[in-house]
Parts: structure tokens; C-alpha cells; sequence
């Protein structure tokens, strides 16, 4: 099976998928009990008002034909308009995406960076102090909520040290003029990561900690393997053996426990985005969510149904890339 093959099958693979999204979250959010009309013209809107809403939305039909008028206008990417803000959820869904997607980005960047190091001299120096330091940092990161690791780092670098700002996101493309303090794009780019920092680490000590058990345990298996042996037997430097031979087999596990960390970095990032009043995917998913916008939810919903398949795509063919037998030999 050659790679192209397998990445179309992977794509078509995610329709069946997403159709699922796209229906149990219509069937949840049509069970939501209340009424969004009268959120939106109060608790005692007249009878006209209220057809007019009904009729504009759709509200007025079956079950059956909202479902299959929303099917097919999610398939021309039209995901309606938005109850609450008054513009298309597309719209909508665009501004606060760039902002989610960078700061899970720089969540998965410090976790990997931190993790791989840690899990692999964890594994080298296995039963020594430094490996029950990691274990310790991993096991607290797994443990610990991540709300709670965002409203201490905001006490202690934000109100008491003054090193980082507690709220907000600069995007890196911001415009100097619409930042304080800015005159030039690099001025706005410090910004931009002086924002990120607190958020990353909250959002990414989870990642970090169940990446370093994984990377860990994956490194010592695979230098228990006989041919590590062997290579030791043969005068093959630890270092060698560390990068020629076990190092890239390490690394299979650890890429399909970060495709699976998605769904997880999903639902960490509306904490992390309420917590620091980021305007992300996550605020705006509470927000809809507060006023029964039954459109909006369903867009972001679908939206993040995108996202993790897009990244469980992206995970496989990483695993393709890494052992080539996935793609060609035809295994899953």
C-alpha cells in the first residue's frame, strides 16, 4: 500500500466520524431543556416575535428535517448564525480558533521538549535519584488538576513577582499599534510569549507528565530488546546505542499516546482559557452553551471533532514515518 493510499484511506476513514459528531451533538443539543427564544427576547416575548425567531431558525420543523437542513448545509461548510453574537458561527468560530490552536501548539511544544529529555534520562539512570525525581514530577503532573496549577502560577508569577501577565493572549500578528507598549513586530512577539507561558504550562503539565511515563517505560523496554544487547556485547557506546538504535524505536508509543492527548488538551483548554480569560474555542463553547446558542454549540463542537481527527490523522501518518511497515506492509 503506498503512503498516498494510506492517507487518503485515513481521510475517508474521519467521514463516518465526523457524521457522528455531527449527529449526537444535534441530538444532545436539541435535548437541552429550555427555550433559546425566550433567551433571546427575554422571558415574555409576544406570540410573533417568537414564530418569527422559530421560523427564521428552523425551530418551527420536525426533528427529522432540522437534522437532514443541517446536515446538508454543514456539508457546504454554512454552519448558520449564531442566537447570542448575531453574525455566522463560521465567523465566529474563525476568530477564536487561531487562538486555541496557539496555545495548544505551545502547550504540546513544552510538553514534548520537557518530557522526551526527562523520560529518556529517567530510563538511562533507572532506580537512581534522578529517576525518582522525574517519576515524582510525572506522577504530580498526572495528579494535580489543571485549573488549580493555573490559579497558582497566576499568585505566584503574576500577582507576586510580576513576571508574567495573568489574563489575556496577544496573537503574534497583531498589529504594533493595537498593543501597549509595541512599536515592532518583535515587541509584539515578546508579548505574544510572555502571555503564552503561565497558559502553556498549565494546559501542558498533563501532557508533559503522561509523556514522560510513556517515554520512559518505552525507553526501557526497548533496551531490554536482545539486538541492544547484542550491541552492547559488540563495545557499542551507550551513547550510540541511546541514539542509532533505541531512540527512534522509543519513540511509536509516544506518538499514539499524543494523538489520544488531544481529546484531553480539548477539553483542558476551555479550563485554561476560563481560568486565564483567554477568548479561545473554550470561552466561547461556555459562552454558547450559558445562552442555549444551539447553532454555535453544535459549530464548535463540530469544530473540535475536527481537530482531533485531523490530529489522529496526523498522528498515524507519524507513525507511518517512523515505521514504514504501517504504510507499506497495510497494518493499522
Amino acid at each position: 500500500m503506498s503512503r498516498l493510499r494510506y492517507t487518503i484511506g485515513r481521510l475517508l476513514q474521519a467521514i463516518p466520524v465526523l457524521l457522528g459528531v455531527v449527529t449526537i451533538t444535534f441530538l444532545l443539543t436539541d435535548a437541552i431543556p429550555g427555550d433559546p427564544v425566550s433567551i433571546m427576547l427575554g422571558p415574555s416575548p409576544s406570540a410573533q416575535q417568537a414564530d418569527a425567531i422559530r421560523a427564521k431558525f428552523g425551530l418551527d420543523q420536525p426533528l427529522y428535517v432540522r437534522y437532514f437542513n443541517y446536515l446538508f448545509d454543514v456539508i457546504q461548510l454554512e454552519l448558520g448564525e449564531s442566537l447570542y453574537y448575531g453574525v455566522p458561527v463560521t465567523q465566529k468560530i474563525m476568530e477564536r480558533l487561531p487562538v486555541t490552536m496557539l496555545l495548544m501548539v505551545s502547550s504540546f511544544t513544552f510538553a514534548l521538549v520537557t518530557a522526551v529529555p526527562l523520560g529518556i534520562i529517567s530510563a538511562k539512570r533507572r532506580n537512581k535519584p534522578t529517576d525518582h525525581i522525574s517519576r515524582i514530577v510525572a506522577l504530580l503532573g498526572v495528579s494535580t488538576p489543571s485549573f488549580w496549577i493555573g490559579l497558582m502560577l497566576i499568585i505566584v508569577f503574576a500577582y507576586n513577582v510580576s513576571w508574567f501577565p495573568a489574563t489575556g493572549l496577544v496573537m503574534p500578528w497583531a498589529p504594533p499599534s493595537a498593543i501597549d507598549g509595541a512599536s515592532n513586530r518583535i515587541d509584539v512577539i515578546v508579548t505574544t510569549i510572555r502571555h503564552l507561558v503561565l497558559p502553556t504550562i498549565t494546559l501542558g503539565t498533563l501532557q508533559m507528565a503522561a509523556f514522560t511515563r510513556i517515554e520512559r517505560s518505552s525507553m526501557l523496554e526497548v533496551l531490554g530488546e536482545e539486538y541492544v544487547k547484542l550491541a552492547r556485547a559488540y563495545g557499542v557506546s551507550e551513547g550510540k546505542i541511546l541514539r542509532k538504535h533505541a531512540f527512534r524505536n522509543a519513540q511509536l508509543p509516544l506518538i499514539t499516546i499524543v494523538g489520544l492527548q488531544l481529546t484531553t488538551a480539548l477539553g483542558g483548554a476551555v479550563l485554561t482559557e476560563t481560568v486565564f480569560s483567554i477568548n479561545g474555542m473554550g470561552r466561547l463553547v461556555i459562552t454558547a452553551i450559558q445562552n442555549q446558542d444551539f447553532l454555535l454549540v453544535m459549530g464548535t463542537t463540530l469544530m473540535f471533532g475536527v481537530v482531533f481527527v485531523v490530529g489522529v490523522i496526523i498522528t498515524d501518518l507519524s507513525y507511518a514515518y517512523v515505521d514504514p511497515r504501517v504504510s507499506f506492509e497495510g497494518g493499522d
